[in-house]
């Protein structure tokens, strides 16, 4: 089922996010087609459980909408459940990023290049892979939001500053989302 997206300024994107019961396997099996849907619908790339209200440590990522730029994306879907970053690249790359739960507002964000995650997939069995290119990118940044962080929080104070306003106004339901979206 399509739920709203929470928006900067809810409080359940600051927790960190407990983990997933993995004995509970309907539970998170609805948890996980309530984000599909959702971010479906909101054509994002990522989607992580707090951005729609539930603080459990579960993402997914679709990377079918961004093959147009990164074809290797194309078939590119995996569900994250319980992740554990086990090892980061020292190199790191810099990318505009965005979020469903800050709309309208993009910044550079330095995130290591590649990264090896162990996880327990949809079919919730344990995992190990490596990610690498926009593939890492975007599993970080939903991986971020797991612990309270959204990108804006990872950029330079200089640009925080710069776009304090708009992040001022989204907190105060002050925007437009093509999707549904609420502040709590």
């Amino acid at each position: 089922m399509i739920q709203p997206i929470y928006l900067y300024g809810s409080e359940v994107l600051r927790q960190k996010a407990a983990e997933a019961d993995l004995t509970k396997k309907e539970e998170l099996s609805a948890l996980i087609v309530d984000l599909k849907d959702t971010l479906e619908r909101s054509e994002g790339c990522g989607l992580a459980a707090p951005q729609i209200g539930v603080s459990l440590r579960v993402v997914i990522v679709d990377g079918d909408v961004m093959q147009d730029v990164y074809p290797y994306l194309k078939g590119f879907k995996r569900t994250i459940i319980n992740p554990q970053i086990l090892e980061e690249s020292a190199s790191q790359c810099e990318y505009e990023e965005g979020c469903l739960s800050v709309p309208g507002v993009y910044c550079n964000v330095r995130r290591p290049e590649s990264i090896k995650l162990r996880y327990w997939g949809e079919d919730f069995q344990e995992h190990t892979e490596v990610f690498d290119k926009f593939a890492a990118r975007m599993i970080q940044h939903e991986l971020s939001h797991l612990d309270g962080v959204l990108f804006t929080d990872l950029v330079a104070p200089i640009r925080r500053k710069m776009i304090g306003k708009k992040l001022i106004n989204i907190s105060h339901g002050k925007v437009a989302t093509r999707y549904n979206a609420k502040i709590k």
